[in-house]
This record gives structure tokens, C-alpha cells and sequence, in this order.
């Protein structure tokens, strides 16, 4: 896997399987290292062209009530717009309050165009996304 940006919240890679991968790291970490994660995320995805992002959150920490709010009217109709977003396979956090956190996330973007399915087995989530 080929490193494209990484900080204290995780990294963004590109998968030689012909994705996009978001891995979050487990840890606090600051609003800025986060959207600067996200960022780096979306310009990896419109780089690709191909809209397939998976997302590796089982070592996540809870998102905080601003990280939702920033996912859910800036990143996610940013990425989709710009990035190409349109698919994404979530490997879902081992941490409850995490789960909890990104379904709150979900909830609320769910007319967003884009599909995203869940998965606690990391080679099933690779699956489903290449063949998506």
C-alpha cells in the first residue's frame, strides 16, 4: 500500500486492489489533524476518479459532536462533489461509543448519493467494495 498523507488520527492510502483506504488511528486527536486527514482523503479519492473509500475504523476513538457535524455538512457533500465519493465500505470500530458515533453520522446522511455498507471482517468489506 502506497502512503498518501498520515498524521496522529490515521492515514489515507492507496490500496493496490483499486481503492482508497481511510485507517483512523486509536487516540484523541485535534480538530485540525482531523479535517486535515479528511482533506488529504478527499483529494486521494478525486485523484483515483473511482469513488471507493474504505473506511478502517476499528481502532477509532468516539467521534465528538463537532467531528459529526463537520462529516456530516462539510466532508461528506464536499468529497462527494469533489472527490468522487459514491461508495464506501466502513470496517466498524471495536470501541461501542464509536459505533454509536458513526451511526449517529449515518443517520444523517443517508439521502446523500452514495452508498456505504458495514462490516466487521475487514476481508468481506474488501470484497463487496471491488466488486461494487
Amino acid at each position: 500500500m502506497r502512503i498518501y498523507y498520515e498524521n496522529r488520527v490515521g492515514r489515507s492510502v492507496e490500496d493496490p486492489l483499486g481503492f482508497a483506504r481511510l485507517i483512523y488511528h486509536r487516540g484523541t486527536r485535534t480538530k485540525a489533524e482531523f479535517q486535515a486527514l479528511l482533506g488529504h482523503t478527499t483529494r486521494l479519492l478525486a485523484r483515483r476518479g473511482d469513488g471507493r473509500l474504505l473506511v478502517d475504523q476499528r481502532l477509532m476513538t468516539p467521534f465528538t459532536p463537532d467531528e459529526q457535524q463537520f462529516v456530516i455538512h462539510e466532508w461528506l457533500p464536499l468529497t462527494i462533489l469533489e472527490g468522487g465519493y459514491r461508495c464506501g465500505a466502513v470496517v466498524l470500530a471495536h470501541d461501542v461509543f464509536a459505533r454509536l458515533a458513526t451511526a449517529t453520522v449515518v443517520t444523517a446522511v443517508r439521502d446523500l448519493p452514495m452508498t456505504y455498507r458495514y462490516f466487521d471482517n475487514e476481508a468481506e468489506a474488501i470484497t463487496w467494495l471491488v466488486t461494487t
